[in-house]
């Protein structure tokens, strides 16, 4: 069973401090504040410079051609994500499954985390879908729609029910991992965990393996981010050189009505961590913030994964329940992703002057709600998902076309409301299961981890 924490383990957190000290990039007290300032600072540099590339260049094609090599670097920073993420869930998620001693604790975690998920998605489903009627972002968009024959060239029928289900198992977990399959590479690390659990000391070995191996990758996490400014920077830099601003301008409705969605998402989403950690909300915000940024500037949910599993640490999370709950989210419970679903597709209908009666919208809502889930590690996934549902509803594919050009700035906000749900989730789960600090032991506990990352940077440089 998850062991109930009532009282701070000194031994104990000295021990988690010493290991995250010597495998995490933990800053100064003083530097904390700095880092997210960094990287709003790397957004503005990026946007002005996008600016002068559009605006300048001689042609499309030439501010085209500039902002690719900026894309180069912030694809580059995406790639060495994408490149510790397998064995980083993989890792994390056997250690913590076999700490928590027994089947039954994995079986109710794992309970509580569906029913999380499923609950944060049909919200987030059912507010797009109630903004979008509300709002009616496309019946006044004032721009020439693209004919209904044309193509999206995206794929319509890799989100049935079966599909998920066949893609929930891997062939081969090699495989998977060399693939990014997250939801795959989550099957088999709870099988890999359970079985290690229940092998007892036999399996102790290889735990402590795994559990280096852990520590390794969170090592390399660390120098990995340190190259998230300068990705930030240049991802806003091609994203502005390529797009412009006008183009902002053209679909400023439609934007600023999702960007509104997603606000009040974030707002139903603090409310119901508040209605669980009190105004421990705050604390858990302020930790986020940063791979909020990260994730917002890189419109990537995995570029922020590492920085929330630290987050979640220093605000008190147990690692065993942000390493199990964490990598199921980003297969069960992308908010803002969700929410963009029923937001775009109706946009789309509006455009086209389809009405679509209120049990249509329902059934719509319901497909959604079964046949998006493991889209993680899809590219672009939302798209492929509105394209499966608008083809089952007879709505032009070619709508699609309208939003490709802001897709990019939509996306931003998606993936930082993904990392916002995630943390929150996992911070939840972890109170439910007795496994969060209590605020002054957290506090304690992220003194400490400073401390001894202090006296850790003082030996490295006298070495």
């Amino acid at each position: 069973m998850v062991k109930s924490i009532t009282h701070f383990d000194t031994n104990a957190a000295l021990h988690l401090v010493h290991i995250q000290t010597m495998t995490h990039p933990i800053k100064k007290t003083g530097e904390k504040k700095a880092s997210p300032l960094i990287i709003v600072y790397a957004m503005v540099i990026g946007i002005l410079i996008g600016f002068v590339i559009n605006t300048q260049s001689s042609s499309p094609e030439q501010a085209f051609h500039i902002a690719g090599y900026f894309s180069l670097i912030s694809e580059a920073f995406l790639r060495l994500i994408k490149m510790i993420i397998a064995p980083l869930v993989f890792s994390t998620l056997v250690v913590g499954i076999a700490h928590m001693g027994d089947a039954n604790s994995v079986g109710r975690i794992f309970a509580k985390s569906l029913g999380w998920f499923f609950t944060a998605s049909l919200m987030s489903l059912l507010l797009g879908l109630i903004l979008s009627n509300l709002m009616q972002p496309g019946e006044h968009l004032n721009l020439p729609l693209p004919d209904i024959s044309a193509s999206t060239n995206l794929p319509k029928s890799s989100f049935t029910l079966k599909e998920f289900f066949n893609h929930l198992i891997p062939d081969s977990v090699v495989a998977s991992m060399a693939k990014n399959e997250i939801l795959q590479i989550v099957v088999f690390a709870l099988f890999f965990g359970v079985a290690m659990s229940a092998l007892g000391e036999r399996s102790k070995n290889l735990l402590a393996s795994i559990d280096d191996l852990s520590h390794i990758m969170l090592k390399i996490t660390g120098y990995v981010m340190k190259f998230a400014p300068v990705a930030v920077l240049a991802a806003m830099t091609a994203n502005v050189a390529e797009n412009g601003i006008a183009i902002l301008a053209k679909f400023a409705i439609f934007m600023a009505d999702f960007y509104i969605g997603l606000i009040l998402l974030w707002c139903v989403l603090i409310f119901v961590g508040y209605l669980f950690l009190g105004k421990r909300i705050k604390a858990l915000l302020s930790n986020v913030r940063e791979p909020f940024l990260i994730s917002f500037a890189t419109a990537s949910s995995e570029a922020a994964y590492p920085k929330i599993l630290l987050a979640l640490d220093r605000f008190g999370v147990d690692r065993k329940i942000s390493s199990f709950v964490m990598p199921l989210g980003y297969s069960f419970n992308l908010d803002g992703s969700m929410m963009y679903c029923t937001f775009a597709t109706l946009f789309i209908a509006q455009a086209y002057g389809i009405h679509l009666d209120l049990g249509t919208q329902i059934t719509m809502l319901l497909i959604l709600m079964l046949t998006s889930k493991g889209m993680a590690g899809v590219p672009r996934a939302s798209l492929v998902v509105i394209a499966a549902t608008l083809s089952q509803f007879n709505i032009p594919e070619a709508g699609l076309l309208l939003i490709l050009g802001v897709d990019t700035f939509l996306d931003m906000g998606r993936s930082a409301t993904n990392a916002v749900g995630n943390s929150i989730a996992a911070a939840v789960i972890a109170q439910s299961e007795g496994a969060l600090l209590s605020e002054h032991d957290a506090k304690i506990q992220a003194a400490a981890i400073d401390r001894e990352a202090q006296a850790h940077m003082h030996a490295v440089k006298e070495t």
